[in-house]
């Protein structure tokens, strides 16, 4: 790498509300961008709530994230949701909070620790309403805002 090239951290978290929508779309893009030369990893402050009475276990990953994300060949069926409490370490030099909640648990996670903490505020697309290809397209702004600021914030 060239001396005035920027550096890129160890280990980046990206954190949401239930690690089943922003956080796991931004671990897989920055995976993409980056390979295995940063570690990543995502998580939420809880765990997801089954979407009916009838559901035993909640969705791990949301079906339209699913849909949006293999457009860009990233399969996400695989993604299992995890909380703060549930990440494997949590050394990382860089913690990007996608939710105002989510923040202040990234804040407190660090404290007393070198880690960068960064808040990217991005549009929560479980909001949109309206018919399976409009919310898709919600989705896939989402996703496209993720992967330029990421694109941004990490070229080297």
């Amino acid at each position: 790498m060239a001396a005035d090239a920027p550096s890129l951290p160890g280990a980046v978290l990206f954190a949401c509300n239930f690690n089943r929508v922003r956080s796991p779309m931004a671990e897989a893009l920055l995976k993409r961008l980056v390979g295995d030369r940063v570690y990543v990893d995502s998580c939420g402050l809880k765990h997801p709530v089954a979407r009916s009475a009838d559901d035993d276990e909640p969705s791990e990953i949301d079906p339209f994230v699913e849909a949006v994300m293999a457009e860009l060949g990233c399969d996400l069926s695989g993604h299992r949701a995890k909380t703060f409490d549930e990440l494997e370490d949590s050394s990382f030099d860089l913690v990007v909070s996608l939710t105002p909640e989510s923040q202040h648990r990234a804040v407190e996670m660090a404290r007393g620790r070198a880690a960068d903490i960064e808040y990217w505020p991005i549009f929560d697309p479980t909001l949109a309403e309206g018919s399976r290809e409009a919310r898709l397209e919600v989705y896939r702004s989402v996703r496209d805002a993720l992967a330029a600021r990421i694109a941004e914030r990490f070229s080297e």
